[in-house]
């Protein structure tokens, strides 16, 4: 069975190009949607592909009605192939149902596994070079050491609860146990909790 997607990125824009591409081309059924492709949750989308069973093909009018980036493509794509499912773009003629439209599938995957490789190369090395000129980079550390000899002393003190050092430190609790774990039993004693 073929069936139909179409996705539409605002409200006043109208499927109805895509819908009559997608009855020409033999959809059985169409599930549409409203909705950008920049979203992860799309209703009709997961409807149509729970709808979908062995055998059966998701038909498109364009790559960029079903994702937005390639890598959201491939996931999805590589999603339904592993339930036995098929997928047909109209305007750009693929069709992973035959081995031809199999392999632009899979070159279009490796450009992006590439695109994906050469950027990450890139932060690499410009983390590096920013390392090699002195720059630290990361996030800046919330309590020095003199704030955290004050924290222990602070908290030896049995007048002293773990909301009022973190108070004075001018952080919250949960960054002072981050800093502090082993005292987290001590303080909880103190605190009675």
């Amino acid at each position: 069975m073929l069936v139909g997607y179409a996705r539409v990125s605002t409200l006043d824009q109208s499927p109805q190009l895509q819908l009559d591409a997608l009855k020409e081309a033999g959809c059985e059924r169409i599930f549409v949607e409203k909705a950008s492709g920049a979203q992860r949750d799309r209703p009709e989308l997961a409807a149509a592909l729970d709808f979908m069973r062995d055998g059966d093909t998701l038909v498109v009018w364009k790559l960029d009605r079903l994702a937005r980036s390639m890598k959201q493509l491939i996931e999805t794509v590589e999603g339904i192939e592993a339930r036995g499912i098929g997928f047909r773009s109209l305007t750009q003629s693929i069709d992973t149902t035959v081995s031809g439209g199999k392999l632009i599938f899979h070159v279009f995957g490796a450009l992006a596994e590439y695109e994906r490789s050469i950027i990450r190369e890139r932060t690499q090395a410009g983390l590096a070079a920013a390392r090699a000129r002195g720059k630290v980079s990361g996030r800046r550390k919330k309590l020095t050491e003199v704030d955290l000899s004050a924290a222990r002393a602070m908290l030896a003190d049995d007048t002293f609860t773990v909301q009022e050092v973190a108070q004075r430190l001018g952080v919250s609790h949960a960054t002072l146990y981050r800093y502090l774990p082993a005292a987290r039993s001590t303080i909880t004693q103190k605190e009675g909790v």
